[in-house]
């Protein structure tokens, strides 16, 4: 059986989950990641692995040799102040590549407002977001370098992502959560172990420079979804504030856009069944298994 190469720089959730997914299909790889962080060598799920310092300012140098051996790259990155730090410090390093799969985990935000209509991956992004904005700029400069050296290149559209770890119901529980008066606002979303099993079905199934959302079936209003949240919990309703007492700029920038993300190609080209096929399934399961 070939070993798989893999480098996740950055590894969050996603690819933590994507890692986890691989070992559970007693896939054999070889792990590498990067880090704020200094090098050093770190264990997850029993992986032994080796984490390399990678910043804006530079990185481990000793990165470079074990770079020129990956043949699977997963990008969880986010820009920084617009630059995106692979393109920044090893651009000229892709062409000498052996590379078979590059994936790069952007964000539907690119999109922009489309006042609650469905959006797909040829609809007209206009970000309102500095994330969008940031995003879908590096999508670009991605998509060039790709080009340039003809890299098996794809880039996944995530809409919110939630887990076992991050949801409203544990937000609900601690008193965290607010309801946002706003009517007609719509968003989608998907549960990171689906995200880390369509990685998975891509490793198999894969077409160059393809662009995919990744969205669960089922758009809705923050509100509807907390309300299901509370139904699950048993606990009063919390406290409605309106959109201009919100205070997190994050949380300002998400009530800007109100959108409803469609997954066919996902769906089709994957031939992906959704463990989670909306927020009812992801949210009852982790009422049951981890609440």
């Amino acid at each position: 059986m070939h070993t798989k190469n893999i480098i996740c720089f950055g590894f969050g959730q996603v690819a933590k989950n994507f890692i986890k997914k691989l070992n559970d299909q007693r896939t054999s790889f070889k792990l590498t990641t990067t880090s704020r962080d200094e090098s050093k060598n770190k264990k997850f799920e029993n992986i032994n692995y080796e984490s390399f310092q990678f910043t804006e300012e530079g990185f481990d140098k000793n990165f470079i040799s074990r770079f020129e051996e990956a043949d699977h790259i997963l990008l969880s990155i986010a820009p920084i102040n617009g630059t995106d730090i692979v393109i920044k410090n090893l651009k000229n390093y892709f062409k000498l590549s052996k590379f078979k799969w590059i994936t790069y985990l952007s964000a539907t935000s690119v999109y922009g407002n489309h006042s609650g209509e469905w959006v797909n991956e040829k609809s007209e992004t206009k970000p309102t977001s500095i994330n969008g904005i940031e995003r879908l700029k590096v999508e670009k400069e991605w998509m060039q370098l790709a080009s340039k050296f003809d890299l098996p290149f794809q880039i996944f559209r995530l809409s919110g992502i939630y887990s076992n770890q991050y949801n409203i119901l544990k937000r609900l529980k601690s008193g965290e959560a607010k309801i946002v008066n706003k009517k007609n606002h719509f968003f989608s979303r998907i549960h990171v172990e689906d995200i880390a099993n369509i990685l998975f079905s891509s490793l198999n199934n894969f077409k160059k420079k393809e662009i995919y959302n990744i969205s669960d079936n089922q758009p809705a209003s923050a509100e509807e979804v907390a309300m299901y949240g509370v139904k699950l919990l048993g606990i009063d309703k919390p406290k409605t504030i309106e959109i201009n007492e919100i205070e997190s700029e994050m949380l300002k920038n998400f009530y800007k856009d109100s959108k409803k993300v469609d997954n066919r190609k996902m769906k089709e080209f994957f031939n992906h069944k959704l463990k989670h096929p909306t927020y009812v399934e992801g949210l009852r399961y982790i009422f049951n298994n981890t609440i």
